[in-house]
C-alpha cells in the first residue's frame, strides 16, 4: 500500500480564512469611513481659514477696507505690480467643491461711495460684510460650516444660514 503525501490547503481551511478577513474589513470599514469624513471636515474648516485670511488681506492692500464679493475677485491678482490672488485656485470658483464640501461666499450689501478696488473690481462693487459657507456633497460629511467678516467659524448639524453679522441660528463657534 502506498500513503500519498498531501500537502498544501482544505477547501474548507481557505473559506474560514476569507470569512475571518471578511469579519475584520466589516469592522475597519465603518472606522475608514469616519475618518475620512473627519478629514474633509478639517478640509472645509481650513478652506473656511483661508478665505477668512484672504479677505482681511483683500481689505487691507486692495479693497480700501472692504471686501471682495465673490470668490472669482478674491482669486483675481491685483493689476498692478501683479502677484497671485488673494486664495488659491482651489478656492477660485463660485462656488467651489473642494474635499467633498461646496464652497459658497455669499456678498453683503454694496459698500457706497467705495472706490475700485487693486484687482479690478469696479467702484461701489466691493462689499462691507460676507459670509461663507461650507457644505458636505453626498457622503463628504455630516456637519455643516459657516463664517463671516468677524473670522469666527461656525458649525451646525444643518445647513448653517447665511448671516452677515452675529452667530447664525443653531449653530455654534468652533474656534
Amino acid at each position: 500500500m502506498k500513503v500519498r503525501d498531501n500537502k498544501g490547503f482544505t477547501l474548507i481551511e481557505l473559506l474560514i480564512v476569507v470569512a475571518i478577513i471578511g469579519i475584520i474589513a466589516a469592522i475597519a470599514v465603518p472606522g475608514l469611513l469616519r475618518a475620512r469624513m473627519a478629514g474633509n471636515e478639517a478640509s472645509a474648516i481650513g478652506s473656511l481659514r483661508a478665505l477668512n485670511s484672504a479677505q482681511s488681506t483683500y481689505a487691507a492692500s486692495c479693497g480700501s477696507g472692504f471686501y471682495a464679493p465673490t470668490l472669482v475677485n478674491l482669486s483675481t491678482p491685483p493689476t498692478v505690480g501683479g502677484g497671485d490672488g488673494f486664495i488659491g485656485t482651489d478656492l477660485s470658483t463660485d462656488p467651489s467643491v473642494k474635499s467633498s464640501y461646496t464652497i459658497t461666499l455669499t456678498a453683503g450689501a454694496a459698500a457706497v461711495g467705495a472706490p475700485a478696488s487693486c484687482n479690478g473690481v469696479a467702484a461701489g462693487t466691493v462689499v462691507s460684510t460676507y459670509f461663507a459657507s461650507a457644505a458636505p456633497t453626498a457622503g463628504g460629511g455630516v456637519r455643516f460650516f459657516g463664517t463671516n467678516q468677524g473670522a469666527t467659524i461656525y458649525v451646525s448639524t444643518a445647513a448653517v444660514a447665511v448671516t452677515q453679522n452675529g452667530a447664525p441660528a443653531g449653530a455654534n463657534p468652533i474656534q
